[in-house]
């Protein structure tokens, strides 16, 4: 499979990726909308993790749609592009930018109320 690509077995990919993630005594939840690869019957869930689908409609209550918003301010608004290629390196690039941002996701998708610790 060649991804990126939005199917169940990108999905099931994307899945066993966070379990490796996920530390012994601790759980992960993972917010998405209602696609079709997301509720898939065939995933295979790990006891370590829940997924929570989102309402229609509420792309505000989506952490992934402030990774996009933060992608597309820094990296990727206002360009053109010549070909798929030439935005598939874009994206890559943005996003590998973005992840060398220590606690990048974290200070865009965590809210103090979700915070266990405190």
């Amino acid at each position: 499979m060649v991804l990126p690509t939005a199917n169940t077995d990108a999905m099931q990919k994307h899945v066993e990726e966070i379990i490796k993630y996920v530390p012994d005594g601790r759980h992960a939840v993972v917010v998405a909308d209602k696609a079709g690869w997301h509720m898939s019957k065939e995933l295979d869930w790990s006891d370590k993790i829940s997924f929570l689908p989102l309402p229609p409609y509420s792309p505000e209550l989506n952490p992934t749609e402030r990774v996009w918003e933060k992608l597309r301010e820094d990296d990727l608004a206002n360009r053109c592009f010549e070909n798929y290629d030439t935005i598939l390196t874009a994206c890559c690039d943005a996003w590998n930018n973005f992840v060398e941002t220590p606690k990048a996701v974290l200070n865009l998708c965590s809210r103090k109320w979700a915070d266990l610790d405190n």
